[in-house]
């Protein structure tokens, strides 16, 4: 039943709703279809020829040119078509009719204003972009749009005090990580592109610590060697380079043997020459420096391995470029090097696993979310949770896994045991419980 009569002030108040929502739609497929657009590909629209490619590049090249003042205008529209709709269907039909106008308004808006055109722009991103690329740059040029947009973003920042906005709204580094998995999921990208994502956004938490080899797994040769052992022990590793032990302390290393050198001097008939007289100093990093920062270093400095000390200045472990283009493209294997499996699949199930490998890795692999806040590998869980040199088969249970120490050299953890627990205990549940 209506409440009041059909007005002429109601007509155009349609008729601005329906403004509204064409406006939307536009600014919809705009935001979506300029987001999956890539300066490459806009480029080669200019290659074809296409009348606004040549706008479209700007505006993909700048993107926080436009992606304020269109969030603007997409956040005033709707407030603005919202209300102009709720006004006239309370004045048509009252207290029921808001309601019901409420209802329409939100199913109209999701269909027409935001899902269809997305829709579209998702399927014909090139269409979508060319499209709107035009009245886009004519809608951020404008004046008072602009002034408007970095006024908030400065109001913004005076609330949230510290960096702020600089360029307006951003994602982090677990939502953009979501984006790429949901692209992948969609075949959007590829499966090895999908990791390669990954592992650069990833890159920079990393940590020297994290990828180096440890001190126990280091080949190195004693301060007494000449260059005949030395040599031997290179081609028997297959190593470039080694490091060459202080006198007195295997804790502690003087520099890098190098293999060429090695070579040379026992063509030379130097073989029985210390291997100390031609070591080259070697670069020191902290096991806290950032890999994606040490990797500029090597290449801007010209040297491929560096040697890795913890707080204390003992060496904790050496690291090489080949380590962090690995931490990027993942493992590199050579026609020399014999790779050993961190992750062995048993028959009954259970997992083997190898007590140096990381516990990023493993959560990654198993979908876990063991800590590794003091630790980096799963032997160090292991040790750190029992507090002390675990005996083969002792085991610590953590979310429903068992971690068991499957074989231990000296005091460390070689080989771990993995398998889900199959009884209803309290520990299968979350938490660590230790036997």
């Amino acid at each position: 039943m209506i409440a009041n009569e059909f007005s002429t002030t109601d007509v155009w108040r349609l008729v601005a709703i329906g403004v509204l929502l064409v406006m939307l739609a536009f600014c919809s497929a705009a935001e979506m279809g300029l987001s999956r657009m890539t300066k490459p590909k806009a480029a080669s629209l200019v290659d074809k020829g296409h009348r606004s490619a040549k706008v479209l590049v700007k505006l993909v090249s700048e993107p926080e040119r436009w992606i304020n003042p269109l969030l603007l205008t997409v956040f005033t529209c709707t407030i603005v078509q919202s209300t102009l709709t709720a006004i006239v269907f309370d004045h048509l039909f009252g207290t029921w009719g808001l309601v019901v106008g409420v209802v329409i308004n939100v199913l109209v808006f999701f269909v027409f204003a935001e899902a269809v055109p997305k829709t579209y722009a998702v399927l014909y991103p090139e269409r979508a972009a060319l499209a709107t690329a035009r009245p886009a740059a004519a809608l951020v040029a404008f004046p008072p749009l602009r002034w408007i947009s970095k006024g908030l973003i400065w109001l913004t920042n005076v609330i949230v005090r510290g960096k702020g906005l600089e360029k307006g709204p951003f994602v982090s580094e677990q939502e953009l990580l979501g984006i790429v998995q949901t692209a992948a999921h969609e075949g959007i990208v590829e499966p090895e592109e999908h990791m390669l994502i990954e592992s650069v956004i990833e890159f920079g938490d990393t940590v020297a610590r994290e990828i180096m080899v440890p001190r126990p797994d280091m080949v190195v040769v004693d301060f007494d060697a000449t260059v005949t052992e030395a040599l031997d022990v290179a081609i028997a590793k297959g190593v470039s380079r080694l490091p060459v032990l202080s006198e007195g302390d295997e804790d502690d290393v003087i520099g890098l043997a190098y293999t060429k050198d090695l070579m040379r001097l026992e063509r030379e008939g130097k073989g029985a020459s210390p291997v100390r007289e031609i070591v080259r100093l070697a670069i020191v990093v902290p096991e806290n420096k950032p890999v994606s920062r040490l990797m500029r270093e090597m290449q801007a400095q010209k040297f491929h391995l560096a040697f890795v000390a913890d707080e204390y200045g003992a060496i904790a472990g050496l690291i090489t470029l080949e380590d962090c283009l690995e931490e990027l493209v993942g493992e590199i294997v050579d026609e020399h090097d014999t790779e050993d499996v961190e992750v062995e699949r048993l028959s009954n199930g259970d997992y083997l696993v190898d007590g140096g490998m990381s516990v990023d890795d493993l959560n990654d692999l198993l979908e876990l979310n063991l800590p590794d806040d003091d630790w980096d590998t799963i032997g160090g869980f292991l040790f750190g949770t029992l507090e002390h040199v675990p005996a083969v088969g002792e085991s610590v249970d953590f979310a429903g896994w068992r971690f068991s120490a499957f074989e231990v050299e000296g005091r460390r953890v070689r080989r771990v045991a993995v398998s889900v627990l199959t009884h209803d205990s309290p520990e299968q549940f979350g938490g660590l419980a230790s036997d």
